[in-house]
């Protein structure tokens, strides 16, 4: 460490301390990075490894290092106390957004820094972003004319999940607007002068199903204007976009993208106008997009640039003994507005959840309730009169009567815990349907383990956990007579992408514990189809413009079993008491092939057969650039050898062991689905294999 006049102290190891630490370590001579600490000191020390530097046990351990300025990264809730906490010790404080969520604990802050004759700063890090910057300077310049209103429009995606303690993000209904709309608000003051009232609105739609309300809409009235802004989880691709209105101009800067696009008032005809207006609209964004690249290739510019240089900025006065960058009065008059619309959405939630009241005790718990197969679970347990807990995300928009819902995420261990508390059988249908491995981490595996340690907890009866055949060594198989239940498990997961690789390991956890006392049993479903779950899909066949692509010859024999045997199975597992963990197949008595499927749909579209040897050598070429990038191919040859293997099936445990044999079929099941939907849709994006439509989704 040199003899910089400023330390730099981290508190809180989130995902943005990582730009603040880059940040500071942008300023040497300036400042010198002391360390980070956290509450969750593994994650302080995993931090500390990943950046290079030390994790301390405490605040007070970070001034004892000598830090003199503490950067306040923890969730909102925690920014107050944080930041008296440092300034009781004589630091200097940035915070991060919003600085409060009260106004009058965040005047505490206030007061006490002038008290001390210190420094706090908060991180309005847009007003630094490059292209805001170019965009503020424009309207200084008086290039729009006066501005009138403002338009913000704002995708996101949180971080993936992987199971443990909610984040901030899940906890608080209010959170997504506190840690967004906060960045609007700003910008909208700042070109439309102080801030007079906004009014809110807010919805579930389900783009993030984790989250109480995943769109947002606010109208900003401001001293020199209107301005509004939108907040969604649901509009693909994302976007980032600020439009500027003038009376002499409108200007559209978009952040992701890196461009800027201007119309102006002219003297020109209005039909010439628009024309010019088109022309030079865009124009601008072939110039802006190259010219950003380069500067990001050159690392001119850098991800959370704006952040980057609010920091730089924030020291070089700091050190000049000038007013910091963003105020803490400046920050604080925002608070009152994000939070009456933040407590507003909490207090709606509180409300909507309140309609759902849990009994002490309950027959069956369904985890995975809003998916196809557990939704269709829990419809026939209501058929049949049976009381039933479903364990769901999100509120649904049609809940089913005498229903208790229990909202939660499985990789969260109080929501499974409070689900499960009370159940005399659990059906754990419930696992992650996309996304990476993190996101298969928190809701399959993390998730499988919640629900074994909350039946152990609570007593359960009885675990019935579905699993999928995709955790059968397919490639291994082929050629070794029919699968059945004591098929070697798959060797290489991780090459067959994260559904394999979780549902493997949910079910050896399940496994684990039945040996250790849990009763359970362990159902692996094939190809389910209906009830929503798609018939044609990529194990079967491909649209390619008007005609089916199918890989190899057609002749593949498909796990098809229709979702109504699979209801059957479960129940039949719940009605034998089946608990010493056995592992049973579910496929339908009758093996269709890829082209038994096609012609039974019957849709009149011509076939493309692909030869495998092409198929093969295609996956091949794909894992050349993608290895160079340190990506896996999503058709990497080790897949496709699994999806296309040649294998056959036969197992008659289900019969056995359950008494079980499909009612429907799926002759009967495909005539259903196509009398449903005659010309089926463009199916989902394939899976690694066919068995790995089995599962519900989470």
């Amino acid at each position: 460490m040199t003899s910089a006049r400023f330390k730099a102290g981290m508190v809180g190891a989130g995902n943005i301390s990582e730009f603040h630490v880059y940040a500071v370590k942008a300023l040497p001579g300036l400042v010198d990075l002391v360390g980070v600490t956290d509450l969750d000191g593994a994650r302080a020390e995993a931090t500390a490894r990943k950046l290079g530097t030390t994790a301390y046990p405490s605040l007070d351990a970070l001034v004892a290092a000598g830090a003199n300025v503490i950067h306040v990264l923890t969730p909102p809730s925690a920014h107050v106390p944080v930041a008296i906490a440092a300034l009781e010790r004589g630091c200097h404080v940035l915070v991060e957004k919003p600085i409060a969520e009260d106004e009058a604990e965040g005047r505490k802050v206030v007061e006490l820094a002038a008290k001390k004759g210190l420094t706090v700063s908060v991180n309005h890090s847009l007003l630094f972003d490059p292209q805001i910057k170019r965009a503020l300077a424009a309207v200084r310049a008086g290039k729009l004319g006066d501005v009138v209103s403002v338009d913000i429009l704002r995708g996101s995606e949180f971080p993936p999940y992987e199971g443990g303690p909610l984040p901030p993000w899940y906890r608080s209904a209010g959170y997504p607007f506190r840690d967004l709309g906060i960045h609007c608000l700003y910008l909208i003051q700042e070109l439309l002068g102080p801030v007079e009232d906004v009014e809110a609105s807010f919805r579930s739609l389900g783009g993030d199903p984790n989250l109480a309300f995943d769109e947002w809409r606010a109208l900003v009235r401001c001293r020199r204007g209107l301005g509004q802004f939108q907040l969604t989880w649901n509009v693909k691709p994302m976007q980032s976009q600020l439009i500027i209105h003038g009376t002499r101009g409108v200007l559209r800067v978009d952040l992701f993208a890196m461009f800027h696009g201007k119309r102006s008032s002219t003297p020109l005809p209005k039909a010439a106008e628009r024309l010019v207006n088109a022309f030079t609209d865009s124009l601008q964004p072939l110039v802006d997009v190259p010219r950003g690249v380069w500067k990001f290739v050159r690392k001119e510019v850098q991800a959370y640039q704006g952040l980057r240089d609010l920091v730089a900025d924030f020291y070089r006065r700091l050190d000049a003994g000038e007013r910091p960058p963003v105020s803490a009065e400046d920050a604080l008059a925002l608070v009152p507005f994000i939070e009456r619309v933040a407590r507003a959405a909490e207090a709606e939630a509180e409300k909507q959840r309140s309609a759902f009241p849990l009994s002490p005790r309950v027959p069956f718990v369904v985890t995975g309730a809003s998916g196809s197969l557990g939704s269709a679970v829990v419809r026939r347990l209501v058929a049949d009169g049976q009381k039933v807990r479903a364990l769901v995300r999100r509120i649904p928009q049609r809940p089913i009567a005498g229903v208790e819902y229990c909202f939660g995420n499985l990789g969260d261990p109080a929501a499974v815990d409070r689900a499960i508390a009370g159940a005399e059988t659990v059906i754990h249908a419930g696992a992650s349907m996309k996304g990476g491995w993190p996101e298969h981490v928190g809701g399959t595996v993390v998730g499988t383990q919640n629900v074994i340690d909350a039946c152990k907890k609570h007593g359960t009866k009885q675990l019935v956990h579905i699993s999928s055949m995709s955790v059968v060594d397919w490639a291994g198989s082929a050629g070794r007579g029919a699968v059945t239940e004591d098929a070697a498990l798959e060797p290489r997961a991780d090459e067959r992408g994260a559904y394999t690789r979780a549902k493997l390991e949910a079910e050896r956890k399940v496994a684990a514990a039945a040996k250790d006392g849990l009763p359970c049993v362990i159902l692996r479903p094939g190809q389910i189809f209906g009830g929503g779950i798609q018939l044609v899909n990529g194990a079967v066949a491909r649209r390619a413009g008007g005609k089916w692509l199918v890989l190899g010859d057609g002749k593949i024999e498909l796990p098809l079993v229709y979702i109504d045997d699979v209801v059957d199975a479960i129940l039949a597992a719940v009605a034998k008491r089946l608990s010493g963990g056995e592992v049973i197949q579910l496929i339908d008595d009758e093996h269709l092939t890829q082209s038994d499927v096609l012609s039974l749909v019957g849709t009149g579209a011509g076939v493309i057969k692909v030869p495998r040897p092409v198929v093969f050598a295609l996956g091949k070429l794909s894992e050349l650039p993608l290895g160079a990038l340190g990506k896996p191919s999503p058709i990497a040859l080790y897949r496709l050898q699994s999806a296309l293997a040649q294998l056959r099936y036969g197992s008659d445990r289900a019969r056995s062991l359950l008494g079980w044999k499909p009612g429907v079929g799926v002759r009967e099941g495909i005539r259903r689905v196509t009398a449903s939907s005659p010309a089926p849709a463009a199916e989902a994006p394939a899976r690694p294999g066919p068995a790995e439509h089995a599962a519900s989704r989470a």
